[in-house]
């Protein structure tokens, strides 16, 4: 895969960017800072508003993103049934290194229903790592999978 990749960092207390120019996107969210649950809450219905259709959290308690993305899904159509190419596939990645994360990013996370056409590194970081992140993803498309 060889499509675009982007990357943004976002904190807690500062505004959320515009990224549905996007859309549809993969994301890969790296937990590296704290955050509060409703903070939380509102990133997860960003990502999805957004254009977010493949979520996959990486971090210390990155499993509580699978869980508020597949929510902010599930509430974004009033608990009704979501259409098929709406759906946001979720995983976390807790015990995985970050650059098979990135390799799955590049060859196995496909929608299915929605060709997606970026990636989107959303890094919850107290510091921009945009360089570093940048090179380690397209890196990572070289690399076989641990």
């Amino acid at each position: 895969m060889s499509d675009p990749v982007e990357y943004v960092r976002i904190i807690e207390g500062e505004p959320l960017p515009d990224i549905a120019a996007h859309a549809p996107f993969r994301a890969v969210v790296i937990i590296d800072a704290s955050y509060s649950q409703d903070w939380q809450n509102e990133v997860s219905v960003w990502l999805v508003a957004s254009g977010c259709l493949y979520m996959m959290a990486w971090g210390e308690g990155c499993s509580s993103w699978d869980d508020s993305v597949d929510w902010a899904n599930i509430d974004r159509f009033a608990y009704l049934e979501i259409p098929a190419d709406e759906f946001v596939m979720t995983t976390w990645h807790e015990q995985q290194k970050l650059d098979d994360v990135f390799w799955e990013a590049h060859f196995a996370a496909d929608h299915g229903d929605v060709a997606l056409g970026c990636s989107l590194i959303v890094d919850i970081s107290a510091v921009d790592r945009r360089d570093e992140m940048l090179s380690r993803f397209l890196a990572a498309r070289d690399q076989p999978c641990d």
